[in-house]
């Protein structure tokens, strides 16, 4: 039953696409129907152009989440561990996220340039902050009794940390990342539109110039299609890792 219901959910949402576009007159240009939809995604796809431009902007978000997860990660642990670090960074974290990630793409190509490392080091910064919020959540609502019965055994420093710690936290770790990498995939198209960048962001911005409503529904079905393969992949990581540590 849990199976069935994305597909019917999927099925409804095709059904009421497909009635908008057919009983209330809507112009195609404003709404393609389902059919014109996938016809012209068929005729883009059939382009391998399309795929590349696709695995450019995958391989983007997925460079700027290891850059981000590189840096957020080791900053959380940091975070926990010391109340010193954690006076000194907490109160910035929220002023981070007050800045749009659009506002700091024009310094970032100042700093970096147009392409693939400025479109990175935006994806890094937007998935920076959930992943270490969810890390630093995680350390600190670890079971306490655990902690003390690893510290009896003799766990310590780093064997305490990837021994015992982290693992506990994985969950919320791998939470982070799931969030993360959805979100470095809209970094990634952002990026593209305003840096130059020539994955499906670029896509997009030639099909919004062609008035090719119907190509610009391929390409954010791409998109969401590439955010949900990794959600639903992290997300069975997470699982795993919860089941494992139940046992």
């Amino acid at each position: 039953m849990t199976i069935m219901a994305p597909i019917v959910l999927f099925i409804v949402l095709i059904a009421a696409w497909w009635a908008t576009t057919a009983f209330t007159g809507i112009e195609s240009w404003r709404l393609p129907s389902p059919l014109d939809t996938w016809n012209r995604g068929v005729a883009m796809t059939m382009n391998t152009s399309m795929w590349r431009m696709a695995a450019l902007t995958a391989l983007e978000a997925l460079a700027g989440s290891l850059v981000g997860a590189c840096v957020a990660l080791p900053l959380a642990y940091l975070v926990y561990r010391s109340p010193l670090v954690s006076a000194a960074v907490e109160p910035f974290l929220g002023a981070t996220q007050a800045l749009p990630a659009i506002a700091l793409a024009p310094l970032l190509v100042l700093w970096i340039g147009y392409g693939l490392w400025s479109i990175t080091a935006l994806c890094a910064l937007i998935v920076f902050f959930p992943i270490l919020v969810s890390t630093v959540v995680g350390l600190r609502h670890l079971d306490i009794e655990v902690l003390e019965a690893a510290e009896l055994d003799g766990a310590s420093g780093w064997r305490m940390a990837f021994g015992v710690e982290l693992p506990l936290a994985a969950p919320s770790i791998l939470g982070g990342l799931r969030n993360g990498f959805t979100l470095s995939v809209t970094g990634a198209v952002v990026g593209e539109m305003v840096m130059g960048g020539k994955g499906l962001g670029q896509v997009l911005v030639q099909a919004r110039s062609n008035v090719d409503t119907a190509g610009m529904f391929v390409a954010i079905i791409l998109l969401c299609l590439m955010a949900t393969a990794v959600y639903i992949f992290v997300y069975r990581l997470e699982c795993t890792s919860k089941y494992t540590i139940s046992e």
